[in-house]
């Protein structure tokens, strides 16, 4: 089935997520000023690359489990790059840049599809309501997507199912990082 990564990872962003961080939970406003300031010390040298290294335990441990349709910049998205890839480009996205990662589980959600409009973009539409003739994009109900950002001290895991969220969390933790949902 021919995808369009790009709409399925736009409708993710607006998706509840969770953030992979060196950090156990969100920090106040009141504090954001000093957060910046230790944020930026992560950001430098040896404690960067550390931080490079953990986050990269966390994606290669992931695509052990799960499929990652991986974009980095481009429209190119490559499925399953090569471990040493996927490092590289996780590496360089952290310094600048931002790389997405698709996660497949495999299932398919068969009442949510994108609706297709005759510009070409999409937005999600129940199929239950739908309308005839116009083109449908079967959504994956366990499809999440991983984003990192260069200038960034986290991931971020935007609408992962309950098993994929326990087996993120049980990853960060074996890399010393944490996982936790921003408050609203």
């Amino acid at each position: 089935m021919n995808q369009n990564y790009n709409t399925i990872t736009e409708w993710l962003l607006e998706a509840p997520y969770w953030v992979i961080d060196f950090l156990p939970m969100q920090v106040s406003q009141e504090r954001r000023g000093q957060f910046h300031a230790v944020e930026q010390y992560f950001l430098t040298g040896e404690r960067h690359e550390r931080l490079r290294r953990q986050f990269a335990h966390v994606v290669l441990g992931l695509n052990c489990y799960h499929d990652l349709t991986v974009n980095r910049d481009s429209d190119n998205w490559i499925k399953n790059p090569d471990p040493t890839t996927l490092v590289a480009w996780l590496d360089e996205t952290l310094q600048h840049g931002h790389l997405c990662a698709l996660i497949d589980d495999g299932e398919w959600d068969t009442e949510t599809v994108l609706l297709g409009h005759g510009d070409g973009s999409f937005v999600p539409f129940s199929q239950k309501v739908g309308q005839k003739n116009r083109p449908r994009v079967p959504v994956p109900v366990s499809h999440a997507l991983l984003t990192a950002s260069g200038g960034d001290t986290h991931l971020t895991l935007y609408n992962p199912s309950p098993g994929l969220l326990q087996l993120v969390e049980r990853l960060a933790t074996a890399a010393g990082l944490h996982v936790w949902q921003p408050l609203e």
